[in-house]
């Protein structure tokens, strides 16, 4: 069954307020999706990051693609790694091989009329999810509205605040919003922090002593992501689990985190984080290495944790045997709930990507409703 064509769109949606974590500040996000097609169905796949990964995608692997077979998934895939080889795989490139990625296996699934979920074969009937947001930009009152929404409007058992503001120089305030936070959501919710690398070694060692106070079980990025060593050093010195790992774009990445004892649980994106403009953060190419990393994670004892994109991984996680969750990101899950039919309903604290629900990932692009959002 030979793939036509993918036909590419970017979008451009405004943040519902100003928004920022430790490192950076953002005002609007950019999605770009593709559309490919084969016989009588079409996929679709997205990613999130600048407008050039919607170039990309359009100059050099929309040929490359073009007359292969739709089954043939992981070859598509590796022809689409060996196309961007000299352009380099991180960034921009991983993010469009990861778009293309995601659309080829929603085509495939479709085209077999089957869910994605049974496609790659389910591991769990629900996916549990955690609210993740609390920009370093909101004031106490917008902090706790929206946590209020997630842990007693949603019932979401598991939430996440930014930490590390203004690359974390402005330690006392993140310590009142984790206090905050922590009053706001009562002693039985799970309490997670993100510092996006914000903090050095020895001050993420502070900070993490004093975040026990508050029952911080998680502390994501207390320092760089590139500082392995840092992030093992922080790890056995703190009692919550140290996580890390969003910016991977290949298994040799994640083997290298592993191998250094550098997280509890391994970050791994599919699409990709919101972050690629800030810190060079790329996805590790959609949901064929999103598996394999899942398979590498769980050969060394480890749990992975979806980053970003809920509705690009709610599927494949669920096939998952060592997921722990998948983030209900702020920004993305209000972009993808305004972009697609089909979204998925976080209360109780999990999805279902039911797989008697539909075929494929179970989205459809309201072409309509985007338009207004189009630049490209």
């Amino acid at each position: 069954m030979e793939l036509r064509a993918p036909v590419v769109s970017t979008y451009t949606v405004p943040t519902d307020a100003p928004e920022a974590d430790g490192t950076f500040a953002w005002d609007s996000t950019t999605m770009v999706i593709v559309e490919v097609a084969a016989g009588d169905a079409t996929g679709t796949g997205w990613t999130y990051g600048p407008a050039a990964v919607g170039d990309l995608l359009r100059e050099q692997l929309a040929p490359v693609v073009t007359g292969l077979d739709a089954f043939d998934i992981p070859a598509v895939h590796d022809v689409l790694c060996r196309t961007v080889r000299t352009a380099g795989r991180p960034g921009v490139a991983a993010c469009a091989i990861s778009a293309l990625d995601i659309a080829l296996w929603d085509l495939k699934a479709r085209l077999l009329e089957l869910p994605l979920t049974r496609l790659l074969g389910a591991a769990r009937e629900s996916v549990p999810v955690y609210g993740s947001g609390g920009f370093t930009t909101y004031h106490d009152t917008r902090l706790a509205a929206q946590l209020n929404h997630w842990v007693h409007g949603q019932h979401i058992p598991r939430v996440k605040i930014k930490i590390g503001e203004s690359w974390g120089r402005e330690v006392a305030r993140d310590l009142h919003r984790v206090r905050t936070a922590r009053q706001v959501i009562g002693p039985e919710t799970e309490l997670y922090v993100d510092a996006n690398g914000a903090y050095t070694r020895k001050q993420a060692v502070r900070i993490g002593g004093a975040l026990a106070e508050y029952g911080v079980g998680w502390f994501e990025e207390p320092v760089s992501s590139d500082d392995l060593t840092g992030l093992r050093l922080v790890r056995d010195a703190l009692l919550c689990d140290v996580a890390a790992g969003e910016y991977g774009y290949d298994l040799p990445y994640f083997a290298r985190m592993i191998a250094a004892g550098a997280v509890d649980c391994l970050q791994v994106d599919a699409t990709l984080p919101h972050c690629l403009k800030r810190r060079g953060g790329t996805p590790i190419g959609g949901l064929t290495e999103f598996l394999r990393a899942a398979a590498l994670a769980q050969s060394h004892g480890l749990e992975i944790s979806a980053h970003c994109a809920p509705h690009a991984h709610a599927a494949a996680a669920a096939a998952i045997p060592n997921l722990r969750h998948i983030e209900w990101f702020h920004d993305h899950a209000r972009i993808e709930s305004m972009f697609f039919d089909g979204a998925l309903d976080p209360t109780g604290g999990e999805v279902h990507p039911d797989p008697d629900g539909g075929v494929g990932h179970g989205l459809t692009l309201r072409t309509e409703e985007a338009e207004e959002y189009r630049v490209a």
